[in-house]
């Protein structure tokens, strides 16, 4: 699965570089997350619940922070294990740029599932990947702009 995009988040560069390394920021706008731990300023640890079609799944999985080059980019790198349902793993690059109105936040994510998931077929798997990314990207721009 490849799915790229970007949101104009309304907050400068540095703050929005902050919120993307907070922990408690990423708990509070990834949706169905139940638990987020940082390890160390480059390690979290995840624990999310999703549905995807008709099989919902708890996702426990690990999360690293390569390539830092703050507060422009980074790459994250992470895998989840969701038991029966399947694993997920990949990668998503992403950049901050200063633009009118706040940051542009760029996002290249290339990743791969497997298991029980899989077999739903990549449409509803890229699909439900979209949604989650809008969600979080709505509730991460409320968050950080104050709303």
């Amino acid at each position: 699965m490849e799915m790229n995009g970007s949101h104009l988040i309304p907050a400068s560069r540095q703050t929005v570089w902050e919120a993307l390394n907070d922990a408690d920021v990423l708990r509070a706008c990834i949706p169905g997350c139940k638990e987020l731990e940082q390890a160390s300023p480059t390690e979290l640890s995840a624990t999310v619940v999703t549905k995807i079609g008709p099989v919902k799944a708890t996702f426990k999985g690990e999360v690293t922070l390569e390539n830092l080059n703050p507060p422009e980019s980074y790459t994250i790198t992470g895998e989840g294990k969701g038991g029966i349902a399947g694993f997920a793993k990949g990668g998503a690059d992403v950049k901050l740029t200063e633009a009118e109105g706040g940051t542009q936040l760029d996002y290249d994510v290339k990743a791969k599932v497997g298991g029980k998931i899989a077999q739903l077929g990549s449409r509803l798997i890229d699909s439900t990947a979209k949604k989650l990314a809008e969600q979080f990207f709505t509730n991460f721009s409320d968050h950080v702009g104050g709303k």
